[in-house]
């Protein structure tokens, strides 16, 4: 089986086009159909696939029988609606051990932007079983990825990976502390009520801010969040009517559109006669609309901005990714030997069949023998014979029959097979 990777994430592309390849987790079944469909036109085999999306990456995941990395990245260019050209030069594809030591290294979290974070587990957990769900996912991915799952456990609990890690939450919280003098005099807005939010919901709420309000499509979803922390809940449709209400406003949905728009900023501006405002926008495609990072008392900040803050603290970590490595190459390897014996199965099921065939052969004759008064004794050695014959038939003839150029090595066989030392 051919394995490969073609991905794209935060050092390869900018925001924007890692935009137009995001898939909300609901999404991924309907578009795994569309990627196995069009590769098995092309190649006669629907690929075993898997999608990761987050924030800072979107890679898919494939076996089968032949590689088709080219097809894989024509089928994610259209999707994107963006020349393979173009997507080529901001992805990385990578094939066999290449493409089973990433998988390991996401699951630890070593590809991530914040080193060693625990969040991406979760994230390539949930991809997982929406490609069991949608019937995409056969043994070898299945392999690879309970494999990488195992390797990211070991990687945790062996080494300090996730030791002074800073989160895109606590980094959210972190720079409105520079830009505030004392958080608890602020209201925060939160848009979005996911596990992004719920986070830095978290982090803000240790700091007492003066309010908080949570902001979703679904309220029931949003009053649930709101509920554990003392936050109010409102509707996305009163975002504009609203926002000038807000010091801070953290955003992160699933929205393909821009849900924060410029005019609307501007018109909470002249409400709040220029006081300024702290804005994160985490979401990838954008909620807030890039242009209202020109305006004068905005403090708008993305993921990619994001990337400076959360990476302090990395140096101390580095000693950790070389013990983190060594767990991955030894995952690698196991994977690797599983991936080779898997060519064999198809000839160890022929040779049980074949054996399970003599067997039944001779236990008719055995069988037959006795009803004709045979002893015991004799029907068990004509038995015995006759199993012997047929297991040694095959290599009795090779030898027989084997030209000068392969008898050596038809003897070579012989003896490793049938005459090495039982251990």
């Amino acid at each position: 089986m051919a394995v490969w990777t073609l991905g794209l994430n935060h050092t390869t592309a900018p925001l924007d086009l890692r935009g137009r390849f995001a898939f909300a987790l609901d999404q991924l079944a309907p578009t795994l159909h569309r990627l196995r469909q069009d590769l098995a036109v092309k190649t006669d085999e629907a690929p075993e696939a898997a999608i990761l999306s987050t924030c800072n990456r979107t890679e898919i995941y494939c076996a089968a029988n032949q590689a088709s990395p080219h097809d894989t990245l024509h089928w994610l260019a259209r999707t994107g609606g963006v020349s393979a050209q173009e997507l080529q030069s901001h992805t990385y594809l990578l094939e066999g051990d290449e493409a089973a030591r990433h998988a390991f290294r996401v699951a630890s979290g070593l590809d991530s932007m914040v080193l060693g974070e625990a969040q991406i587990l979760g994230q390539l957990k949930d991809a997982v079983r929406a490609a069991e769900d949608a019937g995409a996912l056969g043994t070898t991915l299945n392999q690879l990825f309970q494999r990488s799952f195992a390797v990211a456990k070991e990687v945790r609990s062996s080494t300090e990976i996730g030791a002074h890690s800073i989160s895109m939450a606590a980094a959210s919280v972190r720079l409105a502390s520079q830009l505030f003098e004392d958080l608890k005099n602020i209201r925060v807005l939160f848009v979005g009520a996911g596990e992004m939010i719920e986070l830095v919901v978290t982090h803000f709420a240790a700091r007492q801010p003066k309010a908080m309000a949570i902001a979703n499509r679904t309220l029931e979803r949003g009053e649930s969040l709101a509920s554990r922390f003392g936050a109010e809940t409102m509707r996305l449709a009163d975002l504009p009517e609203r926002l000038h209400e807000f010091d801070a406003v953290i955003s992160c949905t699933a929205s393909t559109l821009p849900l924060i728009g410029l005019g609307a900023v501007e018109r909470a501006l002249k409400k709040r006669k220029h006081s300024p405002m702290f804005m994160v926008d985490l979401a990838v495609p954008r909620d807030i609309e890039p242009e209202v990072k020109s305006l004068e008392d905005v403090y708008l900040y993305t993921v990619d901005d994001l990337a400076g803050v959360v990476q302090a603290g990395q140096a101390q970590r580095q000693a950790a990714v070389a013990e983190a490595e060594v767990i991955i190459d030894a995952g690698v390897q196991s994977f690797n030997h599983w991936l080779g014996q898997r060519g064999t199965v198809p000839l160890i099921q022929q040779l049980q069949d074949q054996a399970d065939t003599w067997r039944e052969a001779e236990l008719a004759r055995a069988r037959k023998l006795l009803a004709k008064g045979e002893s015991p004794e004799a029907v068990l050695e004509v038995l015995s014979r006759g199993l012997t014959q047929k297991m040694l038939h095959g290599a009795l003839a090779e030898l027989r029959s084997a030209d000068p150029e392969h008898r050596e090595q038809t003897m070579q066989a012989v003896q490793r097979l049938f005459l090495r030392k039982e251990r």
